[in-house]
């Protein structure tokens, strides 16, 4: 069996958008930061989100039933470690932003490339983690500005310039090109 460490350091290599995903209920108000979120299907439009299940997030999200995925700009990368922090009470890291709801009242985060909100729709457990399969019912996108990606354990900024130069560089490596 593969350790954890190992595991840990092979994903390490493995980019991903950086996300605070939001709830909102009888539970209370939610949030945390993650990165284990997927497409799962876009008929009918479904993410999958990962939360720890010792993450006090993991409870309220599955009492209230909703979550938002805001999706950061670079821009937002305070924010992304503010909502990191498990310590800090969860109106202080409400107030570090502007906030409004979509359709199901779960926060949609001002600034953000895309806000997906969803209700939960099934819940399955793996190991230390809970896998919530979202039904996206409404979504805002936020032209413009640089993505926040994790990668190698740190932050980082992609944006529309170094996939232009890349194209400009490298024209068979670009979306929409073949090579001859």
């Amino acid at each position: 069996m593969l350790d954890k460490s190992t595991f840990r350091d092979a994903m390490a290599g493995l980019g991903a958008a950086v996300n605070i995903i939001t709830s909102d209920g009888a539970a209370g108000l939610a949030g945390c930061t993650a990165s284990a979120v997927c497409g799962v299907t876009d008929e009918p439009p479904t993410l999958l989100v990962c939360i720890n299940r010792s993450s006090r997030n993991n409870a309220a999200f599955r009492a209230n039933g909703t979550l938002c995925v805001n999706v950061l700009s670079a821009d937002q990368q305070a924010l992304a470690a503010h909502f990191a922090t498990g310590s800090l009470p969860m109106t202080e890291r409400f107030a570090a932003a502007q906030w409004d709801t979509l359709v199901t009242g779960a926060p949609v985060l001002h600034g953000a490339l895309a806000s997906l909100d969803c209700e939960i729709e099934s819940v399955t457990e793996v190991g230390t983690h809970t896998v919530f399969f979202c039904a996206v019912k409404a979504a805002h996108t936020h032209v413009g500005g640089d993505a926040l990606i994790y990668y190698g354990r740190h932050y980082h900024r992609v944006g529309a310039r170094s996939v232009h130069a890349q194209c400009r560089d490298q024209p068979t490596q670009c979306p929409g090109t073949h090579a001859q």
